[in-house]
């Protein structure tokens, strides 16, 4: 066999291996986000949280492949890694056991962070590292000379990883099936991959010192104005990319198919900038992702709403342009292969350091989600520095100094300056964001009567709305007035007895103004943002003649763990907003709910939705328990500060939903009934 066909096996061998391994790294980053989310209530936090810890894991595996090829020869290299390879085997399931699951006091962000470290940080540490590793064996063996384009290759992998999750591996696996496929599908990676890797140990005889290896990294070492640029570059698109994947879940829900695209659209223009220099041209990339920011900041700021469709198109649209004029300009910096390893761990670094400021900085330092408008800004100015490259006067007269002034300066006065608008043209009291995301209270004026209100919003949906003026700061508004469904089951069902009721979301506490004298209400709450300012803000709960309970917590965890209850009313509103917390829709919870009702109790669900219809969803959990649904829809103009809403109310009696809506006409259901279960569900079904 020729030692020429000798090369393009091994090649071909490790392009495989390294192509796998990024398949593999990228498949469990949703598999452990979809695993968990139910765990959190739901939040687009989880998935930044996800997103941070495997930035930092990638980072710490680029940064392990940068050390062993600097220190250590390369059969050292190749014996270390595999044998690390089949050392993380053991800590195989990745599939996190009940025992992982929060009791409702802890931080989210740090016991994410936690789990998935012990879970499933070894297999992604080393996963991480074995792309830049095994090109760097191949540079360092002479065998190819480009070894850049098997980091095309590994983004492809990357990327089918994601698109194969929401379209193949969610369908037709449940979570658990998932979990357990990956887990030996590692393992059969490890073997494979060190088998290889001992092949190629065989196979070379002569390799550089450690002591040259480091002369040729000096001799080739790039000035730090350039690593500055690596990081930047590298930052800004990580930045981006989690600012729009939490706008997108904020606006259209949480579920993988929106986590999955933005960074599948992320990986796109690193294998389109990193295969070739054709793909990427400056100018039309920099105009086109001008336009679709500068069309979709408008509607933002004209408060229009847009087709769910055009406004993914957008933002999707801008992320993909500003993804390529960064990474194309990265390409074009990109070092001698010998200072490959550095140039991979700068770039890791970055992107981790974008995951930080978004996930955990971010939080911190606003009271809204203004680091999309923050990194919108900095695109700007790189944009404009990009654009500007072939002017001399911009690029040999304007000092850098000053350069870097603007890039500090303009992004953190836009800020500011969003901040204030934001504050004063939504006229709001206060504003506050934790990791269920931002809670704001305004003061504006009911369209009907002119009458002033004051409103809790969260994203842009309104969660409870109080009127101000003496007299009517008990009236119920909203999704909850008397013609609602909620409505007519609190006035019509046991009105006659004291009765205990349970309410999942607490909103505005609009609905404890049902509450009469004698009568419990138990509300349960995930933020505890909500639970301040329904006391600060508003009266409803002060004011109610019923006892109120307050209860800290994930509603379905918290439910799970108690004993019976017996309400006579149990209220799931946690769906008026848009994203869905899927976990309180499946077979699983239906079983909860059941054994906290008593024998005739109601159960309200709120599913007044702009994007989702799921009333196929709820009559599948009602025919699966064997309950009797009614859907009342209201679009009741005549009660003041009312809103369209849609109730489902279930019980296990005709008679007692026919009290219960009373006059009302209820809604006929059509369409298949879907069960969704805690192993599987797929919001796809419920898009309107």
């Amino acid at each position: 066999m020729s030692k020429t066909f000798a090369h393009r096996i091994t090649v071909l061998l490790f392009a495989t291996i390294i192509f796998v391994s990024a398949f593999l790294l990228f498949q469990v980053q949703p598999i452990m986000g979809k695993y968990i989310l139910p765990w959190y209530g739901g939040s687009p936090g989880v998935w930044t949280t996800c997103m941070l810890v495997f930035q930092i894991l990638l980072f710490g595996g680029y940064a392990y492949a940068h050390v062993l090829n600097r220190c250590l020869a390369l059969r050292s290299q190749i014996a270390l890694h595999c044998g690390l390879l089949l050392l993380a085997t053991f800590a195989l399931p990745i599939t996190p056991s009940n025992s992982w699951k929060p009791l409702g006091d802890e931080s989210p962000t740090w016991m994410i962070m936690l789990l998935l470290a012990c879970k499933v940080g070894a297999p992604y540490f080393l996963l991480s590292s074995t792309g830049p590793l095994l090109q760097s064996w191949l540079g360092q063996t002479k065998i190819i000379e480009q070894p850049y384009r098997l980091y095309s290759l590994s983004n492809v992998g990357s990327m089918l990883a994601l698109l194969s999750f929401p379209f193949v591996i969610e369908p037709t696996f449940s979570s658990s099936q998932q979990s357990t496929i990956w887990s030996i599908a590692f393992a059969v990676f490890a073997i494979a991959c060190s088998i290889s890797g001992l092949a190629l140990f065989r196979s070379s005889n002569t390799t550089p010192t450690p002591t040259a290896s480091k002369l040729t990294v000096v001799s080739d070492m790039t000035n730090w104005s350039t690593v500055g640029a690596w990081f930047a570059l590298s930052m800004l698109p990580s930045v981006m990319l989690l600012a729009t994947t939490n706008q997108v879940c904020l606006d259209a829900g949480v579920m993988p198919f929106l986590w999955v695209i933005p960074l599948a659209i992320y990986l796109l223009s690193f294998i389109l900038t990193f295969d070739s220099d054709r793909w990427y041209r400056r100018r039309p990339s920099i105009m086109l992702a001008a336009i679709s920011f500068l069309v979709l900041f408008l509607l933002k700021l004209l408060e229009y709403q847009t087709p769910l469709a055009i406004e993914l198109m957008l933002y999707f649209g801008g992320l993909f342009f500003s993804c390529m004029v960064c990474h194309g300009e990265l390409v074009r910096l990109k070092p001698h292969p010998s200072l490959l390893t550095s140039f991979y761990l700068t770039l890791s670094a970055g992107g981790a350091f974008g995951g930080v400021f978004v996930a955990l900085v971010a939080p911190v330092l606003f009271n809204g989600y203004f680091e999309w408008q923050l990194g919108l800004f900095a695109c700007v100015l790189v944009f404009l520095e990009t654009y500007l490259q072939s002017n001399s006067l911009w690029k040999n007269r304007v000092p850098a100094w000053s350069k870097v002034t603007m890039a500090i300066a303009f992004p953190v006065l836009a800020v500011i300056w969003l901040s204030v608008w934001t504050s004063i043209s939504n006229k709001q009291l206060v504003a506050k964001r934790n990791f269920y995301g931002v809670l704001s209270v305004a003061e504006s004026f009911e369209k009907k009567s002119g009458e002033p209100t004051r409103d809790l919003v969260h994203g842009r949906i309104v969660h409870g709305s109080q009127f101000q003026r003496s007299g009517t700061t008990q009236r119920p508004t909203t999704y909850y007035t008397e013609a609602s469904g909620v409505g007519l089951a609190l006035q019509n069902h046991r009105g006659d007895r004291h009765r205990h009721i349970g309410v999942v979301g607490l909103g505005a506490g609009t609905l404890a103004t049902y509450g009469k004298r004698g009568d419990r209400i138990r509300f349960y709450e995930i933020n505890e943002n909500v639970i301040e300012l329904a006391n600060d803000y508003f009266t409803f709960l002060k004011d109610s003649s019923a006892s109120i309970k307050l209860v800290l917590g994930d509603a379905r965890l918290t439910l799970e763990r108690e004993d019976a209850q017996w309400f006579d009313v149990l209220v799931l509103d946690a769906f008026s907003g848009d994203a869905i917390p899927v976990h309180l829709l499946t077979r699983e919870a239906m079983d909860i709910y059941r054994r906290h009702l008593n024998e005739n109790g109601v159960l309200a669900i709120h599913i007044s939705n702009l994007y989702f219809d799921l009333k196929s969803i709820v009559c599948g959990l009602a025919h699966n328990a064997s309950f009797e649904a009614t859907i009342v829809s209201d679009d009741d103009a005549s009660c003041p500060g009312a809103l369209k809403s849609c109730w489902v109310l279930m019980s296990t009696k005709k008679e007692i939903l026919r009290n219960a809506i009373g006059a009302a006409q209820p809604v006929v259901p059509t369409g298949k009934p879907v069960l969704w279960t805690d192993d599987k569900s797929n919001l796809f079904e419920a898009l309107k």
